[in-house]
């Protein structure tokens, strides 16, 4: 693990094939082959399963029994991605919190639009409960558009009356898919990853016709109040940096306990490579500690 190694990344991701405004269909093989890059450590177990009829998987990972659960959402501007694209982040997750992180098999875009993903994580989230998974045990975390998800289920949960979970971590969300964020100007020559143009082919793709502003579509639009404690992080290198902090400044305005951590240089999802970023440690660190907290407090 190298400090400051955050440099090495940014060029990284701007030598990659992905191009996340292109093909579904051909992007799908590159993104999950990008981010499952590194080889998956011995010590973590998977399970598939089921959640509500959603597939998922359960991931752990060290010799601590896991206390506590979360459901983990993994981005891919809703078009890409994988459960199990996504164990490494989630292993490393479930192994600095003590907890169980389910991570679920939503459907994608364009082949399911608006609200399939909502519907699924809705469902997920009902199938712990039936299972008997007391609310007040359960986190709920993602990143990128499974950041923007999981705040999305937090809302439909809500509107459906169900009961909150302890509290929920978002990674560079993008919960506001007008893309109105001062961000995607101001961030664009420095942002190795994401594109204005990248992220509206995947919002209308995601959206098929449905409002951009709909509440469970983009989040930031949403009355937030009665929604749990928020862990915010961003990078600045990211033209979703606006995304988040406006999201933080919501939160706060509907009386929502909310902390936003930025860090200088990141890009986008840069705790994905914590294995090899002491930032990106770091921030997983925050990630536990704030699920810990509010799990062991309950």
């Amino acid at each position: 693990m190298t400090e400051s190694g955050l440099g090495a990344v940014v060029d990284l991701l701007r030598a990659s094939p992905l191009d996340m405004g292109g093909d579904p269909r051909a992007m799908r093989l590159v993104f999950d082959e990008m981010i499952a890059s590194h080889p998956v450590p011995e010590d973590v177990r998977t399970t598939a399963q089921r959640l509500g009829g959603v597939p998922a998987l359960a991931v752990t990972a060290g010799d601590a029994g896991p206390s506590g659960t979360v459901l983990y959402f993994h981005g891919g501007g809703y078009a890409l991605g994988s459960a199990a694209a996504s164990v490494n982040l989630a292993a490393d997750i479930a192994r600095r919190s003590r907890t169980t992180v389910h991570t679920v098999e939503y459907r994608l875009a364009p082949e399911n639009p608006f609200p399939a993903a909502v519907d699924d994580a809705l469902a997920a989230y009902r199938g712990l409960l039936e299972r008997g998974v007391p609310a007040e045990t359960i986190t709920v975390s993602g990143e990128s558009a499974g950041g923007g998800l999981a705040l999305a289920l937090l809302v439909a949960l809500k509107e459906a009356e169900l009961p909150q979970p302890a509290a929920a971590a978002v990674l560079s969300p993008w919960v506001d898919l007008t893309q109105s964020g001062r961000s995607h100007r101001t961030k664009a020559a420095v942002d190795p990853a994401l594109t204005r143009r990248a992220l509206t082919v995947r919002a209308d793709d995601y959206l098929a016709g449905a409002d951009p502003r709909s509440p469970l579509a983009s989040p930031l639009f949403a009355d937030l109040r009665g929604l749990p404690p928020l862990l915010v992080q961003a990078g600045t290198y990211e033209v979703l940096l606006d995304d988040a902090l406006r999201l933080a400044a919501r939160a706060a305005d509907d009386d929502v306990a909310v902390t936003l951590r930025t860090f200088p240089g990141a890009p986008h999802v840069f705790q994905g490579f914590a294995a090899v970023v002491a930032e990106g440690a770091r921030a997983l660190d925050d990630v536990a500690a704030f699920l810990r907290t509010h799990l062991d407090g309950r």
